[in-house]
C-alpha cells in the first residue's frame, strides 16, 4: 500500500513544511482550511487526493494571469482544488466538475456553500467521457479556458485527445501526479508498491506522449506529486 502522505515530490519535510507555513498557510481561504481539515478527518491518509495548498496557490495564481472565466474540472473528491479555482474565477465565472463519487463531493459541498460559491460551480456526478463527449456534441469545443484532470492515471491520454477539442487555443490543460511518486524516474523493478506499480507505466508513457506532442507546448513542475501544463498551440 502506497504511503498517500508521501503524495509530495518535495522528500525534504522541513522544506515543505517552511513552504506550507511560510507562503500557502498564510494566505489559504477560510473555507479552503475548513475543507481540507474535514477530508482529513473523513478520509485520513487519502485525504492528499486533493491537491496540496501550494499547488492549489498556484494554479490560483495562474488562472488569474490567464484571466480565466470558463473551466473544466475531470476528478473532483472533496473539492479542495474546485472550490480554489470558483475562489479565483471572476463573479460570473464558471467550472464544471465532473466525478462520479457525489458522495465526496458532498463532504467539502457546505465549504463551498459556506465560501458563497456554489453559483459558479456545475457538479456533474457521472462518467467524465460521457459528459466531455456530450459537451463537444453541444458545440462546446474550444470553449474552455483552462481544464485541471486528476482522474485515474491510465485514462490520461484518452483525457488529452477529448480537452484538446474543449480548451481554446493558447488555453491549458493541467494534469496532475505526472510525477506519481517519483517513480516515473525509477525502473520499472524498482518500484515495489502496488498501487505506484499499478499505474506508473501509464504516467511514463503519457509523459513522453507529451513531450513529443505537436499541438501543444509543455511543462513538467515539481509541484505536489508533479503537475503538467499543456498550452494548446492550434
Amino acid at each position: 500500500m502506497a504511503d498517500w502522505t508521501k503524495k509530495t515530490i518535495l522528500r525534504n519535510e522541513a522544506l515543505q513544511k517552511y513552504i506550507y507555513e511560510t507562503s500557502a498557510y498564510p494566505k489559504e481561504h477560510e473555507q479552503l482550511k475548513e475543507l481540507r481539515e474535514a477530508t482529513v478527518q473523513k478520509y485520513n491518509d487519502l485525504s492528499v487526493m486533493n491537491v496540496p495548498v501550494d499547488e492549489a496557490q498556484f494554479l490560483a495564481m495562474l488562472l488569474k494571469l490567464m484571466n480565466a472565466k470558463k473551466t473544466l474540472e475531470i476528478g473532483v473528491f472533496t473539492g479542495y482544488s474546485l472550490l480554489t479555482t470558483a475562489l479565483t474565477l471572476p463573479e460570473d465565472g464558471k467550472v464544471i466538475a465532473i466525478d462520479p463519487d457525489k458522495e465526496a463531493y458532498e463532504v467539502g459541498a457546505p465549504f463551498i456553500k459556506k465560501a458563497g460559491m456554489q453559483h459558479k460551480i456545475e457538479f456533474i456526478p457521472s462518467d467524465a467521457f460521457l459528459v466531455l463527449d456530450d459537451l463537444i456534441k453541444n458545440g462546446e469545443e474550444g470553449s474552455f479556458d483552462f481544464v485541471f484532470v486528476d482522474a485515474y492515471k491510465s485514462d490520461y491520454l484518452k483525457f488529452h485527445e477529448l480537452t484538446l477539442k474543449l480548451v481554446k487555443v493558447g488555453g491549458i490543460v493541467a494534469y496532475d501526479n505526472t510525477l506519481w511518486y517519483g517513480s516515473v524516474a525509477q525502473s520499472e523493478k524498482e518500484v515495489v508498491e502496488d498501487l505506484i506499480k499499478r499505474y506508473r507505466n501509464f504516467v511514463v508513457e503519457f509523459n513522453s506522449f507529451i513531450a513529443a506532442d505537436p499541438r501543444v507546448e509543455s511543462s513538467l513542475l515539481s509541484i505536489g506529486d508533479g503537475l503538467t501544463l499543456c498550452r494548446r498551440l492550434h
